[in-house]
Order: structure tokens, then sequence, then C-alpha cells
């Protein structure tokens, strides 16, 4: 397998982690990125399978896929020990719409961070923005702080929800603005951080950031 990927994103970083988590070997194909231009030059082979031009791109033999969601289903499928999804199919959906609302609820907060505090410096930051991002990032701790009540994980074993969330608030707290201290939150930050898998990629993510 190949697997186009990118030091500084957050959707590659669940794939890898995916991978880790199954033992599965797999060829890393870096796209360059900088600060002043993204992932660019973006490789016309990454561009041929992805026209949206994004990582992660998974190729497995002929088949030939994007979207961070779909490569974890698909590993899953090919895959499934150990599971990264629950069996039962109400569970499942319900690990699947908790990764989603890591991904379109969660993440779009700390993009707000990404574009105003990672991006721009300090003089042309709009204040008013990266305020509402940490408010409703606030509110989302507090959310996770609440389902996280007498449970080791998200969606009963570890899964791709602990996965989604994890990376997410390893990026918010890296833009300045870490979960205040939850107990539940806080206990299942200190499990999830000591996997194996999840604690390479946390290493990787902050020498990434303080590279570029």
């Amino acid at each position: 397998m190949k697997l186009y990927s990118g030091p500084l994103s957050l959707f590659t970083a669940k794939v890898r982690i995916a991978l880790a988590e199954k033992g599965l070997a797999c060829e890393l194909i870096q796209v360059p990125f900088s600060r002043a231009q993204g992932y660019s030059p973006k490789l016309p082979e990454m561009l041929a399978i992805n026209p949206k031009g994004q990582v992660p791109v998974l190729v497995d033999g002929d088949l030939e896929i994007y979207d961070s969601t779909i490569i974890l289903e698909y590993l899953e499928d090919r895959w499934p020990e150990p599971h990264l999804y629950p069996t039962d199919a109400a569970d499942k959906a319900r690990c699947r719409v908790a990764e989603a609302a890591a991904d379109e609820i969660f993440f779009p907060h700390v993009l707000t961070l990404i574009t105003e505090v990672f991006y721009k410096p300090e003089e042309q930051r709009d204040a008013g923005r990266i305020a509402a991002a940490r408010e409703a990032l606030a509110t989302q701790y507090a959310r996770l702080d609440q389902k996280l009540a007498g449970r080791e994980w998200l969606c009963g074993a570890f899964s791709v929800a602990d996965i989604g969330y994890i990376l997410a608030i390893t990026f918010a707290t890296g833009l300045g603005t870490a979960p205040p201290p939850l107990p539940n939150l806080g206990a299942w930050l200190a499990r999830v951080s000591t996997r194996a898998s999840v604690r390479a990629e946390l290493d990787g993510l902050t020498r990434s950031m303080a590279a570029v």
C-alpha cells in the first residue's frame, strides 16, 4: 500500500494511526508542505486520484481512494482485527456519527484557529473570529466531558471516534485552546495519549508544527 501523506494533515494522521493499530505496512509518500504555500506543489499522481488535491490518498493494488473516513472504513472491512469500529450495527452507526462530529462539528472551529493563528502574523489576525472559535470549542469540550462520564472510550472500545477527537484536540491545543480541567475528558486524554500509535503521531505532529 501507498499513502499520500502530509506532515500537518489531521486527516492523514487519522489513517496513519489506524494503520499502526492494525499493524499494516504502508509506504508513506510525503506531499511537500510549507506555511507560505501549504501543500504545494501537489503531486500529479495524487491529483489524478483526488481532484480536490487533498491528502490522504490511499493506493492498494489497483484500488485508489481518498477521504479519511472512506479509507478508515476500507481498512476496517479488509483488515477487521483489531476492530476500530463496533461490530453491532447500531453501535457502529453511533461511532460513525461521533467520528463525523469530530471532523465536521469540532474541527471547523480548529480550522478557524489554523487560518487566523497558524497562517497569519499577530497583527493581521481577526480577534473576533478567534474568540468565537475558542468559545465554541469550550462548549464542545464540555459536551465531550459529559459524553465520557462513566466511559473509558467514546464508543465502547478504542475506535475511530477516539482517533478523530484526540487529533482535533491536539491541533486546538497547539493553537492555544487546550481543554479546561474537566475530569472525564482529562482522564480520557491521559488514556488515549499513552497508546503507542497515538503517542508516535502526536510527537510527530508536535515536531512538524515547530518546524514550519
